[in-house]
């Protein structure tokens, strides 16, 4: 692939993401991708113009493509490493802008997941109020969900295929390995490349970000916060409620824990 073929790749992005002073671990929907266009574009300027102390890892319940697409068309920052599929992938951003599994960090994923995919789809096939999401998946199944007509009898078969089920946002189930979230992957991406904890801050706005607020890392629930997700937050150390939304609560949550001078 030329850089005619593909205009926006990583640039200037220093190797060793261990030696930052802050890395950033953040959500994308509602949270980094959160808030107004100005609070958006002072997060993202601010963090190309210290690529030097600022790393920057998605966590997101978003696919590999969707991200590339984000950040080659949409101009949005490239991360250096990537929590993907909610937590079901694990992966090293290339200096061509392609996202590469590490497979010593999603062993343990595919091994808990072993080809799971056909018997879920056939599993919840005869319940109400999902429907089964285009993507093709690797280590999860995802649906959209209509709470109006969702049959709850959904989540005790998933617990009896030995697996684990998310609502998020009151309409998105996902299906992942037993033990598999956000949260167990992106302790387990820290320390495999060996960064500090107390350097990082995650941030995220719904239940599919509670695994990763409540891990024990500096964590950010920003402003527009889905309310069941601050409910099971309240009371927990090291979490920030942000008060201004997405973006800006980003910002907002550097500050309060003194990770970085922000703008």
């Amino acid at each position: 692939m030329t850089d005619a073929d593909c205009p926006n790749i990583p640039r200037g992005i220093p190797s060793d993401i261990a030696a930052r002073r802050f890395v950033l671990a953040t959500d994308l929907d509602g949270t980094f991708l959160g808030g107004g266009h100005a609070a958006r574009r002072k997060l993202y300027d601010w963090i190309e113009a210290h690529r030097a102390s600022v790393g920057l890892i998605f966590v997101t319940g978003r696919e590999p493509a969707f991200i590339i697409r984000m950040c080659r068309e949409q101009g949005l920052p490239w991360p250096e490493y990537v929590v993907g599929d909610v937590g079901t992938t694990i992966a090293k951003v290339t200096s061509e802008g392609e996202i590469a599994p590490i497979g010593i960090l999603e062993a343990e994923i595919s091994t808990r997941w072993a080809d799971s995919a056909e018997t879920v789809r056939s599993a919840l096939s005869q319940y109400r109020g999902l429907t089964l999401q285009s993507t093709a998946f690797r280590y999860r199944m995802s649906y959209d969900l209509d709470p109006s007509t969702f049959d709850d009898g959904a989540q005790t078969r998933v617990e009896d295929l030995g697996l684990d089920w998310l609502i998020s946002d009151n309409r998105f189930f996902d299906v992942l390995p037993r033990g598999i979230s956000k949260g167990p992957s992106i302790r387990r991406l820290i320390a495999h490349l060996g960064i500090p904890e107390k350097q990082v801050l995650c941030a995220g706005d719904t239940v599919n970000d509670l695994s990763m607020l409540a891990c024990g890392l500096n964590a950010v629930a920003v402003g527009n916060s889905e309310a069941a997700l601050l409910r099971q937050l309240d009371g927990l150390p090291r979490v920030h409620f942000a008060k201004e939304h997405g973006a800006a609560g980003i910002l907002e949550a550097i500050a309060a824990f003194d990770l970085h001078p922000t703008p």
